[in-house]
């Protein structure tokens, strides 16, 4: 079974970008037809998908968002890191990570509180 868990600041200022780092265990980012994602869910809101990375790493990101995100991986750490740029107020949520095998969702990360604030 996998473990995913987000690291990353906790606190960003309106305008800054976003970073958060997804370490993954149990199981190779590289391995075949697992996609590797990030989600989010702000406040008394419902889940968004943000975009993800496969075992090949090609990208993958939400229309909505394509413009500001970036996704990308460390092969050796096993690791892979969400970029968002420009971020407003309305980009706080708690952030997840999580795997898809093939498309099909699979385990994901405890969550982590991201808040835009000055």
């Amino acid at each position: 079974q996998v473990q995913l868990q987000e690291s990353g600041p906790g606190l960003v200022k309106p305008s800054q970008t976003l970073s958060l780092t997804c370490t993954v265990s149990g199981g190779s980012i590289t391995t075949n037809y697992y996609y590797w994602g990030w989600i989010r869910q702000p406040p008394g809101k419902g889940l968004e998908w943000i975009g993800s990375i496969g075992y090949s790493g090609s990208t993958y990101y939400s229309p909505s968002l394509k413009s500001r995100t970036s996704i990308s991986r460390d092969t050796s750490k096993n690791q892979f890191t969400l970029q968002l740029s420009s971020v407003t107020p309305e980009d706080t949520a708690v952030y997840y990570c999580a795997v898809s095998r093939d498309w099909v969702m699979g385990e994901w990360g405890q969550g982590t509180q991201v808040t835009v604030s000055s």
